[in-house]
């Protein structure tokens, strides 16, 4: 039995599973060179750098000023995060470890009194609990495109970063995953 409250553990799986999202990106970005971070099926389509910049600008937007300003800022340029930039790997990175660092800001300091709170985000009203959901849906969706990408490009090379195919019935959770 738990003795937690519910806002807890709510609090504890959000954080939780918002540092899952991120070393699964970070495994993700660890294993593909820095022309393959830029490279893209066709012109339409998004690059793992461009998925990069795009979560940058969205987490930067949406974590700032969390409970007093719109989640949409003013400053984004969201069209713009679609654009390919001839950014490095480190300049890539820099903008996923700031974004990141960004969100655990807040994250971590959430506490049960604040998920009732109402915030605004592109002028829709939500609790906080349904906009932290909503982010972490947006940040599976984005990074679960980069693992595809990533996989396109490696083929073999790529090196599994959940349960290895085959593996399933030897596979023993160490904890929460």
């Amino acid at each position: 039995m738990n003795d937690m409250s519910i806002d807890e553990l709510f609090l504890q799986s959000l954080r939780h599973r918002f540092r899952e999202l991120k070393k699964t990106g970070d495994r993700t970005l660890a294993q593909i060179d820095e022309g393959d971070l830029h490279w893209q099926i066709n012109p339409e389509a998004n690059s793992i750098a461009i998925i990069v910049q795009h979560l940058h600008g969205n987490l930067m937007s949406r974590w700032t000023d969390f409970f007093t300003a719109d989640g949409d800022k003013p400053w984004r340029e969201r069209d713009a995060e679609f654009e390919s930039k001839p950014r490095t790997r480190k300049e890539i990175l820099s903008l996923w470890e700031e974004a990141w660092d960004r969100t655990f800001s807040v994250i971590d300091t959430l506490t049960g009194a604040d998920l009732t709170h109402i915030i605004t985000i592109r002028g829709q009203q939500l609790d906080v609990i349904d906009a932290c959901l909503r982010n972490v849906l947006h940040c599976a969706s984005h990074i679960g495109q980069m693992m595809h990408i990533a996989k396109e490009r490696l083929g073999e090379r790529w090196q599994t970063i959940t349960i290895p195919r085959g593996k399933s019935r030897e596979y023993k959770p160490q904890g929460k995953d």
